[in-house]
């Protein structure tokens, strides 16, 4: 067994566990805590879920790296080296499961040497099971998942979020390109989780996500699930996919990427 094998293996063990504390809690009453802004929230069961991956991991491989979203909400700086990283949303889709709507995951990538090896987006609550080795493809509770292959603009369904930003320059860039965008594709999606949103483009269920102000734990596992299933992760303004720019343009095939990048009004936020 490979070390990456053995990676593989511990934090498999790990994500089933964190998924059985969402699936359990959901439908309680939840303990609130509010971060950024009003609707950047965060509760027990987000941080319960990433300490138990963190140490979990660490018991294990005590010389590997953390990116932790309540981590780095708690002031840790985000800093991705070439050691062994784990970068962590213990629950994304927070403000689902607060309203327990079952779109929430756990999102886990392993970067190694700056380079995603591992990518896990499991959501517990409808046992949906997405994994992708590097050079190993994409799979969803265990079966070989692929992108549509879509190339046209006018039959594609587009995941997209508002997000939980308030910023006012954002919310207009995000409204004009929902009004220009509408009337040029197939339908408009929003799951709530930016992670499940690149995992249906993963698995054929849409062609396109694309999202302004997310962080890195919710694009590093997604971001390997969509490419090992044959799509193309981008710079929405169509240069090279950058997991710390709090950018991210998924597709069914490189001609659709081009072809929603050109369309779109940029923003630009602070990066991670």
């Amino acid at each position: 067994m490979s070390e990456l094998d053995q990676f593989y293996e511990v934090v498999l063990e790990l994500v089933k566990q964190g998924g059985s504390l969402i699936r359990e809690n959901i439908s309680r009453q939840k303990n609130i805590q509010v971060k950024s802004c009003d609707v950047d929230l965060v509760t027990e069961t987000d941080q319960m879920v990433e300490k138990l991956l963190m140490d979990g991991i660490s018991a294990k491989f005590p010389d590997h790296k953390f990116i932790g979203e309540e981590t780095t909400a708690q002031g840790h700086k985000v800093e991705l080296t070439d050691a062994p990283t784990w970068i962590i949303d213990p629950v994304d889709g927070t403000m689902n499961f607060v309203h327990s709507m079952p779109h929430t995951c756990i999102s886990i990538a392993l970067y190694v040497n700056k380079v995603a090896e591992i990518g896990i987006v499991y959501n517990p609550v409808i046992e949906q099971f997405f994994s992708a080795r590097r050079g190993q493809g994409a799979f969803l509770n265990g079966a070989l998942i692929h992108v549509s292959g879509e190339t046209e603009l006018n039959k594609a369904l587009v995941m997209m979020e508002l997000g939980t930003s308030r910023d006012p320059e954002k919310m207009r860039i995000v409204m004009e390109n929902l009004k220009t965008m509408t009337p040029l594709v197939h339908g408009t999606r929003a799951l709530g989780s930016c992670a499940l949103n690149m995992c249906m483009v993963a698995m054929g269920a849409a062609d396109v996500m694309y999202e302004f102000g997310i962080h890195v734990w919710d694009i590093a596992a997604g971001d390997l699930i969509v490419r090992e299933a044959g799509g193309t992760c981008i710079d929405p303004a169509g240069g090279d996919f950058d997991p710390l720019s709090r950018r991210a343009l998924c597709a069914s095939s490189p001609e659709l990427a081009q072809k929603v990048s050109g369309t779109l009004v940029q923003y630009y936020p602070e990066r991670d």
